[in-house]
């Protein structure tokens, strides 16, 4: 059975840090290619970032570039995102994913194959 859990995310103000976790269980995670999504209140969800098996692929959204950072250990099948810079708009329930995907990755959220429950994310203005 596949388990994917996120943890880290909270109430920080604008401009503040955060980082997010995700551990993944019952599949190879150094085999798959992983992703971090967030939904809105009142909108669907989108991919933030991705990164490949190997890390040798990582893709951003343009609104988190240069803020965001993504990262895996896949030693301890652990799916980073280091978040700078925090703005009320990435305000959202932040969910991690895996795609069945053995080159590169897709910010897609239809792409995804196992996902999270998700970590509230809240910046306050």
């Amino acid at each position: 059975q596949v388990q994917v859990v996120e943890s880290g995310g909270g109430l920080v103000q604008a401009g503040g840090s955060l980082r997010l976790s995700c551990t993944v269980s019952g599949l190879n995670f150094a085999a798959y290619a992983m992703g971090w999504f967030r939904q809105a209140p009142g909108k669907e969800r989108e991919g933030v970032s991705c990164i490949s098996r190997n890390g040798g692929t990582i893709s951003y959204q343009d609104s988190v570039k240069g803020r965001f950072t993504i990262s895996r250990d896949n030693a301890r099948n652990t799916l980073y995102l280091q978040m700078e810079n925090l703005k009320s708009e990435d305000t959202a329930m932040y969910y991690c994913a895996v795609e069945v995907l053995f080159a590169g990755c897709r910010i897609t959220v239809s792409a995804q194959d196992y996902w999270g429950q998700g970590t509230q994310v809240t910046v306050s203005s």
